[in-house]
C-alpha cells in the first residue's frame, strides 16, 4: 500500500489527538529532504518525521534516531527562527488529497503574535515542505526550491505568494453512497479500475485492487456493495497496521486486504508500522545515493583485478613453455654444424623424445644459427625468471578481489555513518585521493558497533566495515569471548559476549554472520566459530583480514525474521 490520501486521513487524525496544543521545542533537518519536529504535548515529548523523498514521502510519529548534520541547512534555520516555542494550534488535510497543513501559533521578534502555516505536499518525486506566513500567503522557504524555469504554472520561492497545486476535480470517495456510485460508474467502458483511478481521490492501487477483488465481476451490483464495504473502516477510523510480507514483495496496509498473499504482521499503532516498514527502505535509498560513486569506483576496480587476473594466467602458461625454449636452443647448439645462414627453420633429431623422433625448429632468417640458440637460452631464462613473479602478483590479485568483494557486499549494509569509515578506509590504503574534511576526527574516537540480544540476553556485537572488524575484534572483544566468521564468504565479524554460550545463542549469532554476509539470501550458509584468542591478523594484511584456526562449523540459513527479533530485544 503506497502513503496514499487514506494513509494520510489516518496519520492525520492521529496526529490530531496526540500533538494538537504542543510546543515545538527542537526543529532537525538530519537530511536535504527530511524534518524532524519534537513537539512537547500532554507532557510528553513526540518527534514527528515530515519527509519530502521522492521515493518515500510520509509523515508520522517516529522513535528512529537520526544524525544530524554539523551545520543545519538553511530551511531548517528558517524554521527554528519562526517555529521554535510555536504552539501547533490544527492539522488540517484537504479532503483526501495528500496535502496536509500544519498551522502555529507563536510570537515574531517585537512579541507580537504571528501565525504560520507548514504545508506538506506528498506528491511522489514533486513534493515539497512549504513554510508560509499565514496573514499575507507568502512563503518564507521551502524545503524545495522551484524557480519559474521548472515550473510555468507555479513558483515556490521564498517571497512568492503561495499557490496551491492544481486540482485533479476527483471526488471525495467516503462522501459516496450506492446511488451516487451507479451514476458515476460507466459499467461499459471497461477497465475500472482506471476510472476508479480517475474518478476518486485518495485511492492507491491496491485499495482499487481489493474493490475489484471483493466485487469478482464488476456489475452494477457488486461493484457500489465492494467499494462502500472496503472503504466502511476508513469512515469508522478502524484501521488494522500490518505488514504484508509477499512473495515478491513487501507492502504495509491499514486495511484487511484479501487479494495480497504473504505472511502478515500486526502493530499496535500505525506509526511503529510506518517506522518499521519505511525505516530500512529509506535508509537503503539514501546510502544508495550516497554510495554510488563509492560502488562504482569498488566495481571498476574489481573488474580491472578480474582483467589483470586473466592476463596473469596467460602469463603464467607462457612461462609454462620456458622448458620448449630451453630445449630448442640446446638442440639447435649440438646441431651447429647442420645449420646454414638464412634459414627458417632446421630439422634435427630430438634426443630428449625417448624414440628419437625429429623435431623442426623454427628460425629468424635475419640471425645466424649462433645468435638464433642464444635467443631460445634468453627467451628460456625470461620466462623462468617471470614464473616466481607472476605466481606472486597471483596470490596478491587474488587477495585484492578479496578485499575488493569484502567492501562491495559492506556496502549493501552500510548506513550513512559505514560509508564515511569505508571512504576513509580507502583514502588510507591509497585507492582514493585524501578529501578535506572541516573537522578532524579524533583519533580515539571508537567505532560504533552494532550490539544485538540474544533470547537469553546474552549480547551480540557485530561489525559492519572493516574498521568496525578491526575495532570489534582485536579491541573490544575479550580472549573468551566466542568469534563467528562465515566460511569462505565476504561478511561481518560477530562477537558473543559469554563465556558460557547455549546452543541457542551460537545458531543466533551465526544467523547474524550469515545475514551480514554474501550468503545472506543462501541456504545452509557455512559459518566457523572459535575464541577470540584463536583469531590473528598477520602483519600487513589488508583491514579487516584475519586468520583462525580451532574452529567449528556449523550451517544456518539466514532468517530476517530472526535478526529484527534479535534487535528488538
Amino acid at each position: 500500500m503506497s502513503f496514499d490520501g487514506i494513509v494520510t486521513r489516518a496519520v492525520t487524525e492521529e496526529l490530531q489527538q496526540t500533538l494538537l496544543s504542543g510546543r515545538i521545542t527542537k526543529i532537525h533537518q538530519p537530511y536535504p529532504t527530511d524534518l524532524m519536529l519534537t513537539i512537547r504535548a500532554h507532557g510528553k515529548n513526540h518527534a514527528l518525521f515530515l519527509s519530502v523523498n521522492p521515493s518515500f514521502s510520509r509523515f508520522h510519529l517516529t522513535n528512529i534516531k537520526f544524525e544530524n548534520p554539523q551545520e543545519p541547512p538553511m530551511f531548517c534555520m528558517v524554521l527554528r527562527k519562526h517555529l521554535e516555542g510555536s504552539i501547533l494550534e490544527n492539522i488540517e488535510q484537504d479532503g483526501l488529497e495528500r496535502i496536509v497543513t500544519f498551522s502555529f501559533k507563536g510570537r515574531n521578534e517585537l512579541g507580537d503574535v504571528s501565525y504560520k502555516k507548514l504545508i506538506l505536499e506528498l506528491m511522489g518525486r514533486h513534493s515539497n515542505l512549504i513554510f508560509v506566513d499565514t496573514e499575507n500567503s507568502t512563503i518564507l522557504d521551502s524545503i524545495k526550491h522551484i524557480p519559474p524555469s521548472v515550473s510555468q504554472y507555479r513558483t515556490v520561492l521564498p517571497g512568492q505568494l503561495y499557490k496551491e497545486p492544481p486540482h485533479q476535480d476527483k471526488l471525495n470517495p467516503l462522501l459516496m453512497d450506492e446511488e451516487s456510485l451507479l451514476k458515476k460508474l460507466n459499467y461499459n467502458q471497461g477497465k475500472m479500475d482506471i476510472q476508479l483511478r480517475d474518478t476518486f481521490s485518495g485511492l492507491s492501487p491496491q485499495i482499487i485492487h481489493e474493490i475489484l477483488y471483493q466485487a469478482r465481476l464488476t456489475n452494477r451490483e457488486t461493484l457500489p456493495k465492494a467499494f462502500l464495504n472496503v472503504l466502511e473502516p476508513v469512515k469508522k477510523s478502524d484501521y488494522t497496521p500490518q505488514i504484508i510480507y509477499g512473495p515478491t514483495k513487501d507492502t504495509f496496509s491499514l486495511l484487511p486486504l484479501e487479494h495480497l498473499d504473504g505472511d502478515r504482521r500486526h502493530f499496535e499503532n500505525l506509526h511503529d508500522m510506518l517506522d518499521r516498514f519505511y525505516a530500512d527502505k529509506a535508509e537503503r535509498d539514501r546510502v544508495k545515493q550516497k554510495a554510488y560513486d563509492l560502488e562504482r569506483f569498488l566495481k571498476n576496480e574489481y573488474q580491472k583485478n578480474k582483467k589483470k587476473m586473466a592476463k596473469l594466467y596467460h602469463t603464467l602458461d607462457d612461462a609454462d613453455k620456458a622448458k620448449k625454449q630451453q630445449k630448442y636452443g640446446e638442440l639447435l647448439t649440438a646441431n651447429m654444424h647442420l645449420a646454414r645462414p638464412g634459414q627458417s627453420e632446421i630439422t634435427v633429431v630430438d634426443y630428449y623424445d625417448p624414440e628419437q623422433k625429429e623435431l623442426t625448429i623454427p628460425l629468424d632468417k635475419q640471425k645466424s644459427p649462433s645468435a638464433n640458440a642464444q635467443q631460445f637460452f634468453k627467451k628460456y631464462q625470461k620466462l623462468k625468471n617471470s614464473i616466481a613473479y607472476v605466481k606472486e602478483q597471483i596470490v596478491k590479485t587474488e587477495e585484492e578481489l578479496a578485499y575488493l568483494d569484502t567492501l562491495i557486499e559492506q556496502l549493501k549494509f552500510a548506513s550513512t555513518k559505514d560509508l564515511e569509515d569505508i571512504r576513509e578506509e580507502l583514502e588510507v590504503e591509497g585507492y582514493l585521493k585524501k578529501r578535506r574534511r572541516h573537522k578532524k576526527k579524533k583519533q580515539s574516537d571508537k567505532p560504533a558497533v552494532e550490539q544485538y540480544l540474544s533470547s537469553d540476553g546474552t549480547p551480540l556485537f557485530v561489525g559492519k566495515n572493516n574498521k568496525q572488524n578491526e575495532y570489534l575484534t582485536n579491541r573490544l572483544a575479550r580472549q573468551d569471548d566466542t568469534w563467528l566468521h562465515t566460511k569462505d564468504i565476504p561478511g561481518s565479524h560477530v562477537i558473543i559476549r559469554s563465556l558460557n554460550v547455549t546452543e541457542k545463542t551460537l545458531l543466533e549469532a551465526a544467523n547474524l554472520a550469515a545475514y551480514f554476509s554474501k550468503g545472506r539470501l543462501s541456504s545452509q550458509v557455512p559459518v566457523d566459530y572459535t575464541l577470540v584468542r584463536h583469531v590473528k591478523k598477520p602483519s600487513g594484511a589488508k583491514p579487516g583480514y584475519v586468520t583462525y584456526d580451532q574452529q567449528t562449523t556449523l550451517y544456518v540459513t539466514p532468517d530476517e525474521d530472526i535478526i529484527r527479533q534479535l534487535a528488538e530485544n
